[in-house]
């Protein structure tokens, strides 16, 4: 009969390794090379592309407000009132909606988008806001009256 001692007690590491390798390698289970199987270049890779991910979120969302911004803007130039005084009368009609919803209407909806440029110039034009006129005045000055601004 064999009795373990207490130092084979002390020795063996147990479960709790298993575990905490096993979840290191499910981690790094779609990469290439040792860094999926070997696993002391695994832990390095896995906490390298966790801090990836972490940054990741983070520009994720910078880079939407982006898109969504240069959506709005192109949205603005198609019909041609500025960014500037879009927004501001938009506010000031009390029309509050983000960058994200005005992008989906520039996109899909260009016809409720265009109602909320007719809107906005309306309202430009009873606070006096730069609008459309003032910059198809510019172009008259600078020869570009050919284009056609809506």
């Amino acid at each position: 009969m064999v009795s373990q001692t207490l130092v084979r007690l002390v020795r063996s590491r147990g479960p709790d390794e298993f575990w905490r390798k096993r979840k290191i390698f499910k981690l790094s289970a779609h990469f290439r090379g040792r860094g999926r199987n070997c696993y002391t270049i695994a832990i390095r890779l896995v906490h390298r592309a966790l801090a990836y991910a972490t940054k990741g979120r983070k520009l994720k969302k910078l880079d939407m407000a982006e898109l969504w911004s240069t959506r709005v803007a192109a949205g603005c130039e198609q019909y041609g009132l500025p960014l500037q005084t879009f927004k501001e009368c938009l506010v000031r009609s009390d029309i509050l909606l983000n960058r994200k919803m005005l992008a989906d209407l520039a996109i899909w909806e260009p016809r409720s988008f265009e109602a909320l440029v007719k809107i906005s110039r309306e309202r430009a034009a009873v606070e006096g806001l730069p609008d459309i006129r003032e910059r198809s005045a510019m172009n008259q000055v600078y020869g570009l009256s050919n284009i056609k601004l809506h």
